[in-house]
């Protein structure tokens, strides 16, 4: 790609390259314009009357559910978004569960009814009153109230449209997004999730055409499912969210495309090696890293994707701390010292992330995780003192254990081995294996659950996330581009 002269990383450069952190403030078009559809999107947009997607956090559940939602509305379908303050009164003062579950129906039905007839303008009170009966068949109320409504009222060709389709069908796509947002982990909050979820799977079953799409957090549901048995009918629904390293390079490079309004064919950019996507890279940031040890003059998108946790939104972060850096140099490419003056601060943001995320699951977790700072006496030890076979792993966690009794949120009792397996589950530690070309193979929890298992060693060691790194060890960087190897492609 020919050189661009005078790329300035202002803000709003910055934003409109790279994106926003957050799927809610980027505007809808210009996320569809890059967006990235892989077989997540394609699960979670089939029809069927529940879909439960679950991941991490920033991992693009709420991008995901706002460009299907737009497809939605662009295929004439209905899709009903509802959001925490919604349903905010909800469920928090109910301790019998089956009345909780009812109370949740009812909840729901006058929800989805009111914002659907406020779609179409209908305002009557009497019919809105009448949503609130949680036995109610809600898409055939829906429906003769729209026919008689509809009989009295001009619509405008667009709502016709809509109307017309939605008498059809009989299809209204409901989307549940955000519900981690004030979580806190105890056993109230627990109820009110499952009763929730209870609720929607009666709801579909008395209701053909009514579809739910619900997004939760990866340690909110683990917490929900272990905790309330009554959610393994709803198992079958769920979707894992993850990504592979090839995928959001792709992204990062549509998105760097379509910035500069450049044609490109998706299906072509999925099949290309990414040594040879790396070239449309070279408008925003150097192509080589300039450091030192194993980085030095290694590709920029390997150092890239060997510091993101398979999380679009790492990717916007990194990058957009390293343009700020690029601004304050007044250069019009983000360079090795760029991204090298952020990489602390990249690390210490992650770590935050993860102790706030992953905080409700296993209390003590900030204790655990600043606990696998390398010590001294580990530095001597090892080549490099972030990786460990799995004896080492578990000498360190049995050593923290001496120190701090950690229990899980469900009253569990840790052992090294449930430490070691939640280290690998929230991406803190991943397994990786030395290939036959000196490459590294790093393989996430999403990847393959069983390799933390305790009874089968599959040839893996572990080693701590990259990203956390410069966060556990600032006084001796150095090490850091010495030892670690970026990861293969």
């Amino acid at each position: 790609m020919k050189q661009v002269k005078g790329l300035e990383f202002s803000d709003e450069n910055i934003q409109r390259l790279f994106g926003y952190e957050d799927a809610e403030s980027e505007p809808i078009d210009r996320l569809r314009e890059y967006y990235f559809k892989n077989e997540t999107f394609a699960r979670v947009s089939a029809d069927l009357p529940i879909r439960l997607l679950v991941g991490h956090k920033g991992i693009g559940k709420s991008a995901l559910f706002k460009v299907s939602i737009s497809e939605d509305i662009d295929k004439g379908n209905l899709p009903i978004l509802i959001k925490p303050d919604d349903i905010a009164e909800l469920g928090n003062d109910e301790d019998n569960f089956l009345l909780s579950i009812r109370k949740w129906k009812s909840g729901l039905n006058q929800i989805i009814g009111s914002k659907v007839f406020n779609e179409f303008g209908i305002t009557d009170k009497s019919t809105l009153n009448k949503l609130s009966n949680y036995s109610l068949k809600l898409i055939n109320f829906i429906v003769e109230s729209i026919t008689i409504a509809t009989e009295n009222v001009d619509l405008s060709t667009s709502k016709k449209l809509i109307v017309d389709n939605f008498l059809k069908t009989k299809k209204i796509i409901v989307y549940i997004d955000d519900l981690d947002r004030g979580w806190e982990g105890k056993k109230k909050d627990i109820n009110r999730l499952s009763a929730l979820l209870n609720s929607i799977r009666d709801l579909a079953s008395e209701n053909p055409g009514l579809c739910f799409k619900v997004s939760l957090r990866s340690d909110v549901y683990f917490l929900v499912r272990t905790s309330d048995e009554s959610t393994d009918k709803i198992e079958g629904s769920v979707v894992w969210y993850s990504w592979s390293n090839h995928e959001i390079l792709i992204m990062l490079i549509k998105r760097i495309l379509t910035y500069f309004e450049k044609d490109f064919d998706e299906n072509i950019l999925l099949n290309t090696q990414q040594y040879h996507l790396a070239f449309y890279l070279d408008n925003v940031m150097e192509s080589k890293f300039q450091g030192h040890g194993k980085w030095e003059n290694k590709a920029m998108y390997k150092i890239l994707m060997s510091l993101i946790r398979k999380r679009p939104r790492d990717l916007v972060k990194l990058c957009t701390l390293a343009g700020r850096e690029a601004h304050k140099a007044k250069s019009n490419l983000i360079k090795t010292e760029h991204f090298q003056n952020i990489f602390e601060e990249y690390s210490q943001g992650r770590i935050q992330d993860t102790i706030n995320e992953y905080r409700t699951e296993l209390p003590l977790i900030e204790k655990l995780i600043f606990g696998m700072k390398p010590s001294k006496k580990s530095k001597i030890a090892y080549v490099d003192s972030f990786v460990f076979t799995t004896p080492e792993l578990h000498l360190k966690l049995n050593n923290l254990l001496q120190q701090n009794r950690f229990t899980f949120a469900n009253s569990k009792i840790a052992t090294a081995q449930d430490l070691a397996h939640f280290l690998y589950k929230i991406n803190f530690l991943t397994a990786r294996k030395i290939l036959a070309d000196g490459e590294i193979d790093r393989k996430y929890f999403e990847e393959n659950r069983y390799l933390s298992n305790s009874t089968v060693n599959f040839g893996y060691d572990w080693e701590i996330h990259p990203a956390y790194r410069w966060a556990l060890q600032p006084d001796t960087i150095d090490d850091i581009f010495n030892k670690l190897s970026p990861s293969a492609d």
